[in-house]
């Protein structure tokens, strides 16, 4: 009989309310402490403990991180690796793009996508100059790299010398949060209601964090052009405020039609999923991803999606969502129109739903467990 694989998983890097990586984390966290092939311990911030025991019950949690994101990484760099020691593990992960330095067993990174090297100004600038560092470290020492989807292994391939095997492991879908049926009669109107947000009106949605790379200040100003002629829909800009917010703040100070754009700040969990049903359009006009999950989830809900061409989001979708070129306003505004008017609409949905159902947690860990055994092999 195999006996279970020992590994640790850096949570440490996800905060009280997670954007898409925390999510993937999160969701990596559950779904590998239900496994009974492998002894899960998580590496969590002190003090952020029990916020882990009670999402992923069958793991271990050794809460030895500092709070603070300087202390976290450094700590990474000089104190993980003698946690490590003290653990039964053959491999480490660390799920947002960064390895211990002299780790005493194998790592697995995940790479989620290129933008410091591509789009070194969507971040500060000290971000982008460590995070590049930290992915060509990654990418010379690793035991495996675990990239997101085809199109970031391939970019990253174009950016950094890549010694390391490479498993593209795509994420999955909380299909029991993400259907196209409320959990009950009345639910989804209770939760838009509280939010402020119109019941009676086309719903144009954008779902994610507000920083420069999603895309928000281009679809603000489409949104302008289809409102124009259209009075009926509403912009929805569901998702906290990001870093570099000063494009989006102009783009809505902008707008011509501002009593038609309902900003909902961070939506609790419930809310996405109703958000997203509602939907007359989702529109996640992203300029760069490394998955996207929004989009997958829209199509979960059985929302029109309107997304970019030549992205992740184009590469999941496969056929069922209309794209747009990135940053493209005059382009975003007609396609969310011709989505609007639902022209081949049934279509698009009933294959949107199915593409999505083909992504499950579940089939990524599996592929998350291949990359470890990788890694573990990489040590023999």
């Amino acid at each position: 009989m195999t006996s279970a694989l020992g590994l640790a998983l850096d949570v440490s890097a996800v905060p009280v309310h997670p954007g898409g990586a925390g999510y993937y984390t999160m969701a990596l966290a559950s779904g590998l402490s239900a496994r009974h092939d492998v002894e899960l311990t998580l590496i969590a911030r002190r003090g952020d403990e029990e916020r882990w025991r009670s999402l992923a019950g069958r793991a271990a949690v050794r809460g030895a991180v500092p709070g603070s994101r300087p202390g976290r990484l450094a700590f990474e760099q000089v104190g993980l690796a003698s946690v490590l020691r003290s653990l039964d593990v053959q491999v480490h992960h660390g799920p947002h793009y960064t390895m211990p330095a002299r780790s005493p067993v194998p790592c697995a990174v995940t790479i989620h996508d290129c933008t410091f090297f591509d789009h070194p100004e969507w971040h500060l600038r000290s971000k982008a100059a460590f995070f590049r560092r930290a992915i060509r470290r990654a990418a010379r020492h690793a035991g495996v790299l675990i990239c997101v989807s085809q199109v970031t292994a391939d970019r990253l391939r174009e950016c950094c010398e890549v010694r390391a095997p490479v498993v593209v492991a795509p994420h999955g879908v909380d299909h029991h949060r993400f259907s196209v049926t409320e959990p009950t009669d009345g639910a989804d109107r209770a939760e838009l209601a509280a939010l402020g947000v119109p019941l009676d009106r086309p719903l144009v949605v954008f779902v994610g964090t507000l920083e420069p790379r999603k895309g928000v200040a281009p679809l603000v100003a489409a949104f302008d052009l289809l409102a124009d002629s259209d009075p009926d829909p509403v912009l929805v800009l569901g998702g906290q405020p990001g870093w570099g917010m000063a494009d989006t703040e102009r783009a809505l100070a902008a707008a011509r039609h501002p009593e038609r754009i309902v900003r909902t700040g961070y939506l609790p969990d419930p809310a996405v999923p109703a958000l997203l049903r509602r939907a007359a359009v989702v529109a996640y006009p992203a300029l760069e991803e490394g998955f996207g999950l929004p989009a997958l989830e829209a199509l979960a809900c059985g929302a029109p999606l309107v997304t970019t061409q030549g992205t992740a989001m184009a590469e999941v979708a496969r056929g069922a969502a209309l794209l747009v070129p990135p940053g493209d306003v005059t382009a975003l505004a007609d396609t969310v129109g011709e989505a609007l008017r639902a022209r081949g609409g049934a279509e698009r949905r009933a294959l949107g739903i199915t593409v999505a159902g083909e992504h499950t947690w579940e089939a990524s860990v599996t592929r998350h467990l291949h990359a470890y055994a990788v890694a573990a092999a990489a040590r023999q």
